[in-house]
């Protein structure tokens, strides 16, 4: 998700970036017990956009933007944990058939979220 729509949308993020998200694949560290990875990297990219440079700052935008693409997210896929979304969306009979498959489902989510705020960010 960062090295797709990340970049797209925050320009070159380089390999520390990538580096630094890989332990939320696979519903953290694989275990596929926690949130689904492409999810998180969405929020990732909504902190990237509007996230809060200090602790000063309001982070209300970024804290709303990333409840409404857990909301479609979850409104559209069923789940939100690695295991329910590759059980019951990815793998099971006519699913999805790939996790990089729902990724790109999770992607097009995330861009049209941010295409409808504030007329595009």
């Amino acid at each position: 998700m960062l090295l797709t729509v990340g970049e797209h949308v925050l320009g070159d993020l380089g390999p520390r970036c990538a580096r630094v998200a890989t332990g939320f694949a696979g519903g953290v560290g694989d275990t596929q017990q926690e949130m689904c990875g492409a999810l998180s990297g969405g929020v990732l990219i909504i902190g990237g956009l509007l996230g809060r440079k200090s602790l000063r700052e309001d982070d209300r935008p970024a804290l709303a933007l990333a409840t409404r693409y857990r909301e479609r997210f979850l409104a559209q896929l069923g789940a939100t944990q690695c295991a329910r979304l590759r059980e019951r969306v990815v793998y099971a009979p006519g699913g999805m058939g790939s996790c990089a498959s729902l990724v790109e489902r999770a992607a097009m989510i995330l861009l049209e979220l941010l295409m409808e705020a504030d007329g595009g960010i």
